[in-house]
């Protein structure tokens, strides 16, 4: 039984996009359904913070130093996660979706009125990564020295982050 409606993805590493092998990324579909001017806030009381508003990039991309979280707050869209190997994900207002440090991510498609809020564990600052020769091997020892999180962004201290992602750590 799954009492907080989750979905679970894991990507190895494409040559290109390194991915994070032992952690999934988490896909919490109609979290803040109806409730979307609760995500900021929501993941703000949850510790993560460095909070911003806009849109998903058009190009693949991942952060080697930093956990993501992004909330769907207007429109929809289709995201490519994991890279170009990766899945073809549907987001719509009120998703939240979970990128452990390295995941990579990019917009396919959108509705004009597509919009994130996007967030990291404790307020942390990012990097923004894109695949291009010279990263590795730098950005995989990277990956593997972000720290946890203490709280999921969405359920807290008692959400399935913190369980899902012990148990997936190499």
């Amino acid at each position: 039984m799954n009492p907080y409606n989750l979905i679970s993805f894991y990507f190895q590493d494409d040559g290109t996009i390194p991915n994070n092998p032992g952690l999934p990324v988490l896909l919490y579909p109609a979290a803040f359904k109806g409730k979307s001017d609760h995500v900021e806030r929501t993941f703000n009381r949850n510790n993560w913070l460095n909070s911003w508003t806009n849109g998903v990039y058009s190009y693949h991309h991942y952060h080697s130093n930093v956990h993501e979280v992004l909330g769907v707050t207007g429109g929809s869209a289709v995201l490519k996660i994991g890279g170009e190997e990766g899945a073809e994900v549907n987001v719509q207002e009120g998703d939240i979706i979970i990128l452990p440090a390295g995941t990579g991510h990019k917009r396919l498609r959108s509705s004009s009125d597509f919009i994130v809020v996007g967030a990291y564990p404790e307020g942390m600052d990012y990097n923004l990564r894109t695949g291009k020769e010279g990263e590795r091997p730098a950005v995989l020892e990277e990956i593997k020295s972000v720290p946890l999180p203490d709280r999921d962004p969405v359920y807290g201290r008692n959400g399935p982050l913190a369980e899902l992602w012990k148990r997936g750590r190499p």
